[in-house]
């Protein structure tokens, strides 16, 4: 199947890129770009880039990671105990 029009790549030619870098190098992060270069090729309208991705994630050498934010830390709660926790209103000192 043809995943990229403009430079004529196939789905077997991203498998084969990617089985040639694993061989090479078995801890390399492997990219669009890196997959490009590896065929000599470079990217032109990024059209393909959704089904080129999808491609990348079938293969069974990559491990895609959660990219899913971070939740935010909560603030551990403070006592409040001992202090003058309403500041603004100053203490009358008539009573």
């Amino acid at each position: 199947m043809i995943v990229c029009h403009c430079m004529n790549i196939t789905d077997h030619d991203i498998r084969s890129a990617m089985e040639w870098m694993r061989a090479a190098d078995p801890e390399t992060l492997i990219t669009p770009r890196k997959v490009y270069r590896a065929l000599g090729k470079s990217a032109d309208c990024g059209g393909c880039m959704p089904l080129f991705l999808d491609t990348l994630k079938a293969h069974k050498t990559v491990l895609v990671p959660n990219l899913r934010k971070p939740e935010p830390m909560l603030k551990p709660a403070t006592s409040t105990e001992g202090s003058d926790i309403c500041k603004a209103i100053p203490k009358s000192s008539t009573t």
